[in-house]
């Protein structure tokens, strides 16, 4: 459920889980939208969804990172890739990363100059393991959902996963018709500004160095964000 200011009412066509359950292919896994209930209070509106009920547990509950290897079987991998593939083909309305953001973050946070061009693409927009079930494969949170860079939603999940290589070697290898291409690099790249983001407001204290080092590793740049400082792109 959220709440906003009564002059603010209104949903936005075509976003959120609502606009999922509209544009997205049914063979994408998400929980089943069954109705919605909207109403105001005062100064208040409200927005809620009443949602399918899962019981398969999610990868990581308590974070968006993972510290362990969660043991995914390859049938949950295949179903990833299968669901990020549909996603792509759906009619996508909003910007998620949008390119004003990405003119201001690949220099703020990445140490370079921002891409002449950013290919986009249908994506979920929050891919990290806060955000999906282990078997059977349900993808969660739908609020970002969206044009995303080619590449951000993978290289959002890699990102997460840097604590244990052996499942970051999974994502490259999973989606390497992907991340191994110049617009997936780009997409990549601003999943990686965006938590470099989170990082110098204090968030993934233990994950920086490991995106310092990826990020790096991709561009030979030194990332310049500070650890543990108040930074706004």
């Amino acid at each position: 459920m959220s709440r906003t200011a009564k002059r603010n009412a209104g949903r936005k066509p075509g976003e959120g889980i609502v606009g999922a359950s509209q544009l997205v292919s049914d063979g994408v896994p998400r929980p089943r939208l069954h109705t919605v209930h909207d109403w105001t209070d005062g100064e208040w509106a409200f927005e809620s969804e009443v949602l399918d009920y899962l019981t398969q547990p999610i990868v990581s509950p308590d974070r968006a990172d993972i510290d362990h290897d969660p043991g995914l079987p390859d049938e949950w991998w295949a179903d990833l890739r299968q669901a990020l593939a549909l996603l792509a083909e759906a009619e996508g309305v909003k910007a998620t990363v949008r390119d004003g953001w990405i003119e201001r973050a690949f220099p703020q946070f990445l140490g370079i100059p921002a891409p002449a061009k950013v290919e986009r693409v249908t994506g979920h927009g929050d891919l990290h393991w806060g955000n999906l079930t282990a078997a059977p494969l349900c993808l969660l949170d739908w609020e970002r959902w969206g044009r995303v860079p080619f590449g951000y939603d993978p290289g959002l999940l890699h990102a997460n996963s840097l604590l244990v290589p052996d499942v970051a070697a999974r994502i490259r290898k999973e989606f390497a018709p992907t991340l191994d291409t110049p617009a997936g690099r780009i997409g990549e790249l601003a999943a990686l500004a965006e938590m470099l983001q989170a990082v110098a407001r204090g968030w993934y204290p233990d994950l920086a160095p490991r995106l310092v080092a990826r990020a790096e590793a991709l561009t030979g740049v030194r990332p310049p964000v500070p650890v543990h400082s108040e930074v706004s792109a």
